[in-house]
């Protein structure tokens, strides 16, 4: 198959287990341990992060606190702290902008490169990835993983390559060789569930995918097939997106394993609005809409909005606005849920919008 030409050269840039590690470097007692950031194991709170030490024992994002308990019961639980990741995400945020000024945050703790043209005149975006990790370990004393490819697509897939603290280059001439062997559970969109799916179709991997013609995945997976044609030859034409006056600020989360229970959800809800509180603050720009995104199961999609009657920056307004959101008029706690968003919007000034993100993490 002939792919697009590709002169472009991306950096993607995930931190290792964020909020964790930065736990551990503000508490060296914790080092070494299996740590677990989230709410109390005894609620319905989930995992915002965890340790590699807590990771070994399966723990994950967005899992239920008490199932990280039964599967690691020496874990040690702290509530996270935002606020203090907001000001070593912004840290971090000045090391890539030294870098380029193509920068394209995703979340607190990862964001897209685009250093074709950068400030070092650097020809080779490697040495520039490497610049970059070692300075942020040298600053914040945390660690990073980054992934340098021709488009956003394959630097994500290949930021995840060699976690934790790893460096991943594809060149252009091996965007194709390097995709192929890959799960499919490695393309965006594609969970447990889905890849599950896909299995049973007998597409198990990334060349199993090229092996059907756009139209076959189409039939089998609707429009989403398509899709995915597109990222098995690893296709992307998407820029990196850096200047833009702020109409509105967000996160959000995929999960691996669609979520139907009402608290866990409602506990994820709470970790994006200290995330995006923390955004909005960190660039002075209170807002008056609350947006939260449900994608279901399905891959149906709804939002919900209420504008307040003044701007606010206080966690204390949003967080019980966005709980109230995620029931309103919706099948939350009825259908499973796959994804959901928390943005703010109707800065002082700007019209409000609600900001489409990319490619979840």
């Amino acid at each position: 198959m002939v792919t697009e030409a590709i002169t472009r050269k991306i950096i993607h840039v995930d931190m290792d287990a964020f909020y964790a590690s930065v736990e551990v470097r503000d508490h060296p007692e914790l080092r070494g341990k299996p740590l677990v950031v989230g709410g109390s194991p005894e609620g319905r709170s989930v995992v915002c992060s965890a340790s590699y030490e807590a990771r070994r024992f399966g723990v994950r994002s967005a899992m239920a606190c008490s199932r990280a308990r039964r599967l690691c019961p020496q874990a040690i639980f702290v509530h996270p702290n935002f606020d203090r990741y907001t000001e070593v995400s912004a840290q971090i945020r000045e090391i890539f902008h030294e870098v380029t000024d193509r920068v394209e945050p995703l979340s607190l703790d990862e964001a897209y490169l685009d250093v074709t043209q950068n400030h070092h005149s650097e020809s080779q975006a490697s040495k520039l990835a490497t610049w970059i990790r070692s300075e942020i370990l040298r600053r914040t004393g945390l660690t990073a993983s980054a992934g340098v490819a021709p488009n956003k697509l394959v630097a994500k897939i290949a930021s995840d390559f060699r976690k934790p603290d790893g460096l991943t280059v594809v060149a252009p001439e091996r965007v194709e060789a390097f995709m192929a062997p890959l799960a499919l559970g490695r393309l965006w969109g594609v969970g447990e569930k889905t890849e599950a799916r896909l299995k049973e179709l007998g597409l198990v991997t990334v060349a199993d995918l090229r092996a059907r013609t756009p139209d076959e995945l189409e039939k089998l997976l609707g429009g989403f097939g398509r899709e995915l044609h597109r990222q098995a030859w690893g296709i992307d034409h998407r820029e990196v997106i850096s200047h833009w006056e702020p109409r509105s600020r967000g996160s959000e989360r995929t999960f691996r394993q669609d979520i139907q229970e009402s608290g866990r959800l409602l506990d994820v809800v709470d970790e994006l609005a200290g995330e995006v509180v923390g955004e909005i603050r960190r660039i002075s720009k209170p807002a008056r809409t609350v947006t939260l995104k449900i994608r279901y199961h399905d891959f149906t999609t709804i939002t919900r909005s209420q504008t307040l009657a003044l701007p606010t920056d206080e966690l204390s307004v949003v967080a019980p606005l966005a709980r109230e959101l995620l029931f309103r008029n919706t099948e939350v706690g009825v259908r499973p849920v796959r994804l959901l968003g928390l943005s703010l919007g109707g800065f002082a000034g700007v019209v409000s919008a609600q900001l489409e993100l990319p490619f979840p993490g």
